[in-house]
């Protein structure tokens, strides 16, 4: 303890700086009063320059809450601003210009947890950097993290798919800085939304938006919910820098000013991270993980922001991995090991990989309006190869003599894609905004698949893509706000959606929201709109053979899914950090892929775990509906501690194409999650932190379908019966997390040391049945046991200045 009582002595301050904004119109605020509070009793201050920029500086380490306060605009509060020695705070403000002016002002909580958009009036939620530190077995991943939120099922252990309110995991669509970005997960499945692994660092984002439903014009190509993720902009006063190292991998983070100041003082900045990890420790410990394979991956994101004149700014931005597993099961001489991600036996050898890069400038237009262009290039590529491995038990200890080993299957899948927003932002007066764009995206597909097929004696390829084309996505929006009064807010617009392969993709989508203030405490919210998506893009391009084996693509012309929202919602604030949120909803979806005969396919059951689905012809036929409500009670961090309480009871069921109705494979029918950390602070000034937090996760069991044995065994795979497609349901699902961290401020430097205990008891919770094959047995595959996850972290700075 020597060296830790030798650096906690040491006088050590830290930084809080960011940006005041109209929320209206996005152009920066000068002049507004920032000031930084602790007790009730403001510690120091500072105004916003030119650039609606503000700095505040060698601020004592500890728990603070910023005051915001201008003009004719609503004073805000950001409580639960942590400042540690050697990381810059950044916190950003939108401010709301009142419709009435009044004579006295008083500065008014940020409601935090509010969605930052301000066309949002429902199933939006704003979440931070902090919020996903905090969070018990997120494992960093913003993902995890909002499966957390009223209304998202997170019970899936291998995987961090958002299933939102009974909706396929396809329904969400990620945004990165204004362009629509292909899966952001390491091990991604073509034509799906999740992974084992988030791409996606805490550390560079931003606070960013995540939306459930009846979400505004501005998004589309998405059934059930949006991921807004900004990077932010890196830190112009210091060189600051993170090294961490654990379980996951090593990774790196820096950031920090790039040359001069330009002549308005401003400077251009950097912003990177880079991680790279194998799990082979996992193996080594003997710590379960669901496989044998050891998972490779490694993954980079980078912001440059460059300030230029009249309030203008050129950023670069960019976020790619890639990602590998084998499994050998050949190699096996015993009994086949667990394995949760592969069949036991075939030798699979995967590689998958993402990147986006791309450029945002931004113009003002006085202090009235602005304008954005982005431009983006993406590429999303996976790459699968089965063999079939032949093998028979021999001897007393059943040990195994590989037989023969034969190709099954080969998949190469790369999806280009150029991508592109353009919007024009602008605040008429305080009564009155609008905003209007258009984003272009261009995909380029090459797409090859082939799998080996037997009759009889006979295996032939079939082949069951071979496709290279170019389409094009087009969608214009246009959105307006009229706040009536101070209490009485309504927002209406329209969404257009045209896809380029065939004339049967097109759709305008009218978007409303209202919101009224009951009072100070409360707020009654109303949304709706139509919405729709593309099919996963490969669906549209299988092929079978006709009568002549001549190869057609059967489902070209498929249309868009669409669906109906209606969301109502009742906001209370019962003090100054307790909220509570109650949204009950109901959803209609319709168009929805199925089988041209009596079936019960849909696409709505699509979209989940590690298999793609080869359907036969398909049709615009199907229907479904999502009914439920929400609860939310959270007490935000403040006096060192805060509590997530979230509740959500649903029915979901869909129709396939024999006109019988069906649980959807999403319909656990309730999920209930309760989460908290509480920190102790203690040395001189408070500068170290111990934080122990925890989260209880109980939800309905999975659906899922009786098998047909004789069916299996012929094909040697699992198939349902059809006519009674998810009338069982697994038992109830039950985990427990605990989080510890350890943190210790020193000048200049950070410590930090935490573990992740996911799944603390080790419950066994059922994943799926798995054929056996050559047998009529089909066995239970549990979920993930027990995951002790580690890491040490230090964040350090180099120069800086004043201030230090």
């Amino acid at each position: 303890m020597g060296l830790w009582a030798h650096l906690a002595a040491q006088d050590v301050s830290g930084r809080i700086a960011g940006t005041a904004t109209d929320a209206a119109a996005g152009t920066p605020l000068q002049g507004v009063e920032v000031r930084l509070v602790q007790d009730s009793s403001v510690v120091m201050g500072g105004l916003t320059d030119a650039s609606g920029s503000y700095t505040l500086e060698k601020v004592p380490v500890g728990r603070y809450t910023l005051a915001f306060q201008f003009a004719s605009y609503r004073s805000r509060m950001v409580p639960d601003v942590v400042v540690q020695s050697a990381k810059t705070v950044v916190v950003d403000a939108g401010m709301e210009e009142m419709v009435v002016e009044v004579k006295s002002v008083t500065i008014e909580a940020s409601k935090a947890g509010e969605a930052q958009n301000e066309m949002a009036t429902v199933s939006a939620r704003a979440f931070s950097v902090s919020e996903a530190e905090r969070y018990a077995g997120s494992r960093g991943d913003p993902a995890r993290m909002a499966s957390n939120f009223a209304g998202v099922q997170g019970t899936d252990d291998t995987r961090n798919d958002l299933v939102i309110r009974g909706n396929s995991p396809l329904g969400v669509n990620y945004r990165l800085d204004g362009v629509n970005i292909p899966n952001p997960n390491h091990f991604a499945i073509t034509g799906s939304a999740g992974g084992p692994v988030g791409m996606l660092n805490n550390k560079v984002l931003a606070s960013s938006d995540f939306f459930t439903g009846a979400f505004p014009a501005e998004f589309g190509n998405s059934l059930s919910g949006t991921f807004d993720l900004k990077f932010r902009k890196g830190i112009t006063q210091r060189h600051e820098f993170t090294l961490q190292a654990g379980i996951f991998g090593a990774e790196a983070t820096g950031e920090g000013p790039l040359g001069k100041a330009n002549a308005s003082g401003q400077r251009a900045s950097y912003l990177f991270n880079l991680r790279y990890a194998t799990l082979s420790f996992f193996s080594a410990a003997g710590i379960d993980i669901g496989t044998t394979a050891i998972p490779k991956y490694q993954d980079a994101a980078f912001k440059v922001n460059v300030p230029l004149k009249k309030g203008a700014e050129l950023s670069f931005f960019g976020l790619g991995g890639n990602s590998k597993i084998d499994f050998v099961v050949s190699d096996d001489e015993k009994k086949d090991a667990r394995e949760i991600f592969a069949s036991g036996t075939r030798d699979e050898y995967f590689r998958a990989g993402m990147g986006v890069a791309g450029t945002r400038l931004t113009l003002l237009n006085g202090s009235k309006g602005i304008f954005r262009a982005t431009l983006a290039y993406s590429l999303e590529h996976v790459n699968m190869n089965q063999f079939d491995v032949w093998r028979h038990a021999m001897g007393a200890d059943s040990l195994f003599v590989l037989d023969s080993i034969t190709r099954n299957m080969g998949f190469r899948g790369n999806l280009h894609k150029a991508l592109s927003h353009f919007y024009y932002r602008h605040k008429l007066n305080a009564r009155h905004g609008f905003q209007t764009g258009v984003t272009v995206d261009g995909y380029y597909q090459q797409l090859h698949d082939s799998i080996v097929f037997t009759q009889g004696n006979v295996q032939n390829w079939n082949h069951r893509m071979d496709y290279d084309g170019l389409q094009f996505l087009l969608q214009p929006y246009f959105q307006w706000r009229y706040n009536a009064s101070e209490r009485l807010n309504f927002n209406a617009g329209l969404h257009g959606q045209v896809f380029t392969l065939n004339r049967n993709s097109m759709a305008i989508e009218p978007r409303a929201g209202l919101k009224w203030a009951v009072s100070d405490k409360q707020s009654i919210n109303f949304g709706t709109g139509l919405h729709s998506q593309l099919q996963p893009y490969y669906i549209y391009f299988q092929q079978l053979p006709d009568t002549n084996l001549r190869y057609t693509r059967h489902n070209v012309d498929l249309g868009f899914s669409r669906s109906l929202h209606f969301v109502l919602g009742h906001d209370a604030f019962l003090g100054k950090y307790l909220r509570t949120r109650v949204e009950v909803y109901y959803q209609h979806l319709f168009q929805a892929p199925v089988d041209t005969f009596a079936s019960s396919f849909s696409m709505l059951n699509q979209g989940s775990g590690f298999d793609r689905y080869f359907p036969g012809k398909l049709v615009n036929d199907g229907t479904g509906r999502n009914i439920g409500a929400e609860l939310t009670v959270e007490k935000f961090f403040s006096h060192n501690w805060f509590v997530l309480a979230t509740a959500s009871v649903f029915d979901s069921k869909y129709q396939g194409s024999d006109g019988r109705t069906y649980h959807t494979d999403f319909n656990s029918s309730f999920v209930a999650n309760l989460l908290g950390t509480k920190e102790f602070s203690w040395g001189k000034k408070r500068k170290v932190t111990l934080g122990i937090g925890g989260k209880v996760t109980y939800a309905g069991g999975k659906r899922y379908s009786p098998l047909d044995t004789l069916a299996s065994i012929a094909l040697a795979d699992e198939v349902v019966q059809d006519s009674l497609r998810n009338t069982l349901q697994f038992p109830n699902y039950f985990r427990i997390d605990l989080k510890l961290y350890y943190r210790i401020n020193a000048a200049k430097l950070t410590h930090e040391i935490g573990f992740d205990f996911v799944n603390l008891t080790g419950q066994q919770n059922l994943l799926r049945l798995q054929y056996v094959g050559g047998t009529q047995v089909f066995a239970p595959v549990n979920q993930i046991g027990f995951l002790p996850i580690f890491y040490y972290r230090v964040n350090f700075a180099v120069g800086g200045g004043k201030g230090d």
